[in-house]
């Protein structure tokens, strides 16, 4: 379960380009404290150092109080009731936490290395943004634990099949230990705000670093991330173009939704289970006959993909976590698993 609440989102999310893109789902103007966090351009990088990257992550020693007695020449603290105490150090590990909350993410080896927000994420590639690369969105999550930076051209790509895309260069890391340092190419589909990958070559290049000892981001590597943000638009655009002209019809399109969403027999699972498939292949059902995010391209390939990515992205799971889930699997590589996974039915059913 997420811990953001919509007062979290609506103050450290920044969501740029809304006059091209629109509000983000999580919009409240109630909720937004002294400033807005939507931008209708691009969203200047000292508002992301200023908004969100104003503190670092901070170590800390870790240790623990044992009891002892009064004459032990270690004892160095008493409780709430008198009682007699020494501190004890944990050897080879430590906390990372906030510098201003002093919050604790997460206990680490002595081996782990911090990657700062503002070093990694923002200065690595500030310096090499120009008039046709800008920073669209930012944000924390996790209580701080995660964030990310996303950079995109400034104008829209409209396929000729009418499918509006952004490219855009995902720059991403963590202090709670879930996340590698992670440049990844992506592409947003507008009419949706859904993440997109299976029109790049491998779903897209990925730039890694762990956080150990030796992780450095070179700004050679920061470069070349960038420029896969003019290329990928080309590589997306092709394939969305190809799924456009793949023919789906009803019939081919109820088997690929059994296949994905197959409904257990009450012997193999219980009534929740079976409930649930019925349920997932409904809403699917729904988008693809009555959805504007889907409905201009049903009857196609990419009408089922844009299906089932609209599900995963906007229906499965829990609302108050879809900004986490969604990010999180999109850096992880889950969303590229899944819509590999309707790729191959689609060729199994309709082109086989």
């Amino acid at each position: 379960m997420s811990k953001e609440t919509s007062e979290w989102l609506n103050q450290n999310v920044l969501v740029g380009f809304t006059s091209k893109r629109g509000n983000a789902w999580h919009y409240r103007a109630s909720d937004q404290g002294t400033e807005t966090n939507h931008y209708l351009n691009a969203i200047p990088v000292e508002d992301v150092e200023r908004r969100l990257f104003n503190w670092q992550a901070q170590e800390f020693d870790l240790s623990y109080s044992v009891p002892c007695a009064f004459e032990d020449a270690d004892m160095d603290h008493f409780d709430d009731d008198g009682l007699t105490y020494k501190t004890v150090s944990v050897p080879d590990h430590k906390l990372i936490g906030r510098s201003d909350t002093h919050e604790v993410f997460r206990v680490f080896r002595s081996g782990y290395t911090i990657h700062q927000y503002d070093e990694w994420l923002l200065k690595s590639v500030a310096d090499l943004l120009d008039d046709d690369l800008s920073i669209a969105s930012a944000g924390l999550l996790k209580n701080g634990g995660v964030a990310w930076v996303s950079i995109e051209l400034p104008d829209n790509i409209q396929t000729p099949s009418g499918f509006t895309i952004r490219p855009q260069l995902l720059a991403t890391t963590s202090h709670n230990g879930s996340l590698s340092t992670t440049f990844k190419q992506t592409a947003t589909a507008v009419v949706c705000d859904n993440t997109l990958s299976w029109g790049l070559k491998n779903n897209g290049q990925v730039f890694r670093s762990r956080h150990s000892s030796k992780s450095t981001l070179k700004l050679g590597d920061a470069r070349k991330a960038l420029e896969l943000v003019h290329t990928g638009g080309e590589s997306i655009v092709s394939e969305i173009e190809r799924l456009s002209s793949i023919d789906v019809t009803k019939k081919q399109f109820d088997l690929i939704v059994n296949q994905l969403s197959p409904v257990p027999t009450l012997g193999d699972s219980n009534q929740a289970g079976v409930t649930r498939a019925e349920n997932r292949q409904y809403a699917v059902r729904r988008l693809w006959e009555t959805d504007p995010r889907v409905t201009p391209w049903a009857g196609t390939a990419l009408g089922v993909v844009q299906a089932w990515n609209t599900y995963n992205h906007h229906l499965k799971g829990a609302e108050t976590s879809r900004t986490e889930r969604n990010m999180m699997n999109t850096v992880s590589g889950k969303t590229d698993k899944d819509d590999d996974l309707v790729m191959e039915v689609i060729k199994e059913v309709v082109m086989a």
